[in-house]
């Protein structure tokens, strides 16, 4: 779908008919992420999973002709979701869909049914030890701290998160983790990183936002996190996700 001469692609499953979810990825994937998931839930749910500017076959403009927030990522979801005529829907998210996610709610709350969090925090507590590489960047945003930060974007990295802390890491397939390196590796990508990782600072100052609107409109919670926090690095308690 064009949006903004944007080329946004999504995913679609089940029947219009049903209650819609949105699936909205994380880093450093795609909605390919979800390719055997949509078939779980296509025969209760009308699954829409969006890939954002700059991830997966969406659009990747350079830096200089899109301006890379968390902000803007989730505009473009929510101009989707009107284009298709959604006016209610569930919202499943997985790490930087979440910081999309709320403010798509703190804007739109009468249209949120009720919400699945995958590895996504909304309390600082929430920001374990591989944060400290973007709080460095935050801080001060030079050639080292991006040289820093851009060891996310290797695919050891990118394997790690897949296979840490797995006790049969052998049943992990590998198409998984390629994929979201083939779009990493792709010429003008890290910098579009580097910038959301510079300015996921904004979502950690929303905070209070976010707890807020969970607190007065109280939509259905489900925090799906493994006993291990099997998505490491990402290590933290799991009282402190939400």
């Amino acid at each position: 779908m064009n949006i903004d001469s944007l080329q946004i692609f999504f995913r679609e499953a089940g029947h219009p008919s049903h209650p819609t979810m949105i699936l909205l990825h994380g880093f450093p994937s795609s909605s390919h992420m979800f390719r055997d998931l949509i078939p779980l839930l296509a025969d209760r749910f009308h699954v829409i999973a969006p890939d954002y500017p700059g991830f997966g076959n969406s659009s990747m403009p350079a830096v200089d002709e899109f301006n890379y927030t968390f902000e803007n990522l989730s505009l473009v979801m929510e101009k989707l979701i009107a284009m298709l005529g959604i006016s209610r829907y569930l919202l499943y998210v997985h790490d930087y869909g979440g910081p999309i996610s709320f403010r798509l709610a703190i804007r739109n709350p009468q249209s949120i049914i009720g919400f699945v969090i995958q590895n996504a925090v909304i309390n600082e507590q929430g920001l374990g030890e591989p944060f400290d590489l973007f709080k460095a960047l935050w801080v001060n945003r030079n050639p080292t701290s991006e040289a820093a930060f851009a060891e996310f974007l290797t695919f050891d990295s990118t394997k790690k998160q897949y296979i840490t802390g797995v006790c049969q890491p052998y049943l992990i397939s590998p198409d998984g983790y390629s994929m979201d390196q083939f779009f990493l590796d792709r010429p003008g990508n890290r910098q579009i990183q580097l910038d959301l990782g510079y300015d996921y600072r904004t979502n950690v100052e929303l905070y209070p936002v976010w707890q807020q609107y969970l607190r007065t409109y109280q939509p259905p919670v489900l925090v799906a996190w493994g006993k291990m926090i099997l998505f490491s690095p990402w290590k933290v308690p799991f009282s402190s996700v939400i």
